[in-house]
């Protein structure tokens, strides 16, 4: 059966950043090929006066309504007026807030941003934050102690990019390239406090890679040499050589997105603690 829409309109509306809603709605959406969402973002939506102006653009084009509104006389404005105009809402974070109420045996609190409060797990992570931004791609290797990850890897394995996610988390991550015939600092042979991971990919999969990034015009760089499929592969070897050479865990990261690369570093740390 063919599908019915090659794109719909799907709103978000929060009264907070919105970034719960992007997730929910991209991690649905994906599920149906054929099919693109036009998301439509409404953040920081806090009144009625907001409110009604969001959904006058959701008449003006109608399809999918998910909320995240902790005020209830909004949430019931937006469910009648989906109501009226015959579009579906679904309020993500109620049927959640209700298991909870339900299992703990208190009321939740209603407050607005509350995932978003100055806490103390909030600066964990701009301190993890600063410190991978300082540790990216080799730099201030004197400081790998103090990091609670090490990502190792030959160019284009997704160091940097993992090192951010995992910094989101609290995670102070810093990474450093493998390349034949360089050594590796001391500071990271010798560093204790770190989970120490490798990170690789297939020959075929870092050698596209390298072929669609925009390189700069470094003085003696080859490009051939760069992408060159038998190069990559002594590379690679090289790299694997070295992780079982330290006994340091690999993660082929191919097939895996950022999110499930760094989900298999937590799981690592988990089970290694």
């Amino acid at each position: 059966m063919e599908n019915k829409k090659n794109f719909f309109h799907l709103h978000l509306i929060s009264d907070s950043t919105g970034e719960t809603l992007i997730s929910a709605g991209r991690a649905a959406s994906v599920q149906f090929q054929g099919s693109t969402a036009v998301e439509h973002v409404y953040p920081l939506v806090r009144n009625r006066k907001q409110l009604l102006s969001v959904l006058e653009a959701i008449d003006r084009q109608p399809g999918i309504v998910l909320y995240t509104l902790v005020d209830q006389e909004l949430s019931h404005l937006v469910d009648m007026r989906c109501r009226e105009i015959g579009t579906p809402s679904v309020n993500v974070l109620e049927p959640v807030i209700a298991t909870f109420q339900t299992y703990l045996g208190s009321p939740s609190r209603r407050r607005v941003g509350a995932q978003h409060d100055l806490d103390e797990s909030y600066f964990a992570r701009m301190d993890a934050l600063n410190f991978t931004m300082d540790h990216d791609d080799g730099q201030l290797p004197e400081d790998y102690d103090q990091a609670d990850v090490v990502l190792v890897g030959i160019s284009r394995t997704s160091k940097t990019p993992t090192s951010i996610y995992l910094a989101n988390r609290g995670i102070k991550t810093a990474n450093m390239p493998i390349v034949v015939g360089a050594e590796l600092p001391q500071s990271l042979l010798q560093a204790s406090r770190p989970l120490v991971v490798g990170l690789i990919a297939t020959t075929e999969r870092i050698s596209q890679v390298r072929e669609n990034r925009e390189l700069g015009t470094t003085q003696g760089f080859d490009r051939r040499y760069y992408t060159d499929r038998a190069t990559i592969q002594e590379e690679l070897k090289h790299a694997r050589t070295l992780c079982a050479r330290h006994g340091w865990p690999i993660i082929d990261v191919t097939r895996r997105s950022i999110e499930e690369t760094a989900a298999a570093i937590v799981a690592l740390r988990d089970k290694l603690r």
